[in-house]
């Protein structure tokens, strides 16, 4: 089955995507702003979600959906669909093209401390990568399997991080980089976590680590880390949550872990 439902992601993903892409080259303004004034969506994030649930409605009428823009829809299947149709919007807005299309698959409850990921995708239009894996069977970079980055000390670990919409918790964040730049190689902040836990399962960090991720952030990448050798967790739990979310090679997490925790991360 997972197979089969990653044939699907990978289609949906990639159409979606180009959809995205689109209507960047046409254009893009703010629709709305969510959370905080800096938390924004666009046309096209509604858009591109809404193509992705019609395909999947299309295609598994019986699945869940649990999408940024739409929220829920129940099924009957116990199959739910993650989705993030545009992750990094501000990179999205501004051009950079660092944004991607986000598509998970997962048995259970559309909750990372309990679902199991079945498949997902995670495809950046902007430079035609596209990342998947299912379950068992492997990551994936188009045809080239991934595997993670071989393990360094910490001081030479490259790891990457995101920050939160909240004025006071991005306060509290860019505390913690404080202490970690100097006993790290250095910091990466693209904006796009999906495609920055896509990074580690490709070798190109040794970690990522970020809180208040959603669960459709991190659907499909936490699978794609995964399935390339990576540890996946929380801090201080094997799953990771909204609370904190902690990828990378087991050897570099570990430390890594260690380090964040004395930083009060």
């Amino acid at each position: 089955m997972s197979r089969e439902l990653l044939t699907l992601a990978r289609a949906i993903a990639v159409e979606a995507g180009e959809l995205a892409a689109a209507r960047r080259r046409e254009g893009v303004e703010v629709a709305a702003t969510k959370s905080s004034i800096v938390d924004v969506v666009t046309a096209a994030d509604r858009e591109v979600e809404e193509l992705v649930r019609a395909r999947i409605a299309g295609a598994r009428p019986n699945d869940a959906i649990l999408g940024e823009e739409g929220g829920s829809t129940g099924g009957s299947s116990g199959i739910t669909w993650v989705v993030d149709p545009i992750d990094g919007t501000v990179n999205y807005l501004y051009g950079i093209p660092h944004y991607a299309v986000s598509v998970a698959v997962v048995e259970g409850d559309p909750d990372p401390l309990s679902w199991t990921a079945l498949a997902g995708a995670v495809f950046n239009p902007a430079t035609g990568e596209l990342f998947t894996a299912s379950r068992g069977g492997g990551a994936f970079l188009v045809d080239r399997p991934l595997r993670v980055a071989d393990p360094v000390p910490l001081e030479q670990a490259l790891v990457a991080t995101g920050f939160a919409y909240d004025s006071a918790m991005r306060a509290r964040q860019g505390a913690v980089v404080a202490g970690l730049v100097p006993r790290v190689r250095d910091i990466r902040r693209a904006g796009t976590a999906s495609l920055d836990i896509a990074s580690v399962a490709a070798g190109r960090l040794n970690a990522y680590y970020e809180r208040t991720l959603n669960p459709w952030d991190h659907g499909a990448g936490a699978l794609i880390a995964e399935e390339a050798g990576a540890v996946v967790k929380g801090l201080g739990v094997d799953r990771p949550s909204r609370e904190f979310f902690l990828a990378g090679h087991p050897d570099v997490v570990g430390p890594l872990e260690e380090l964040l925790v004395e930083l009060g991360a």
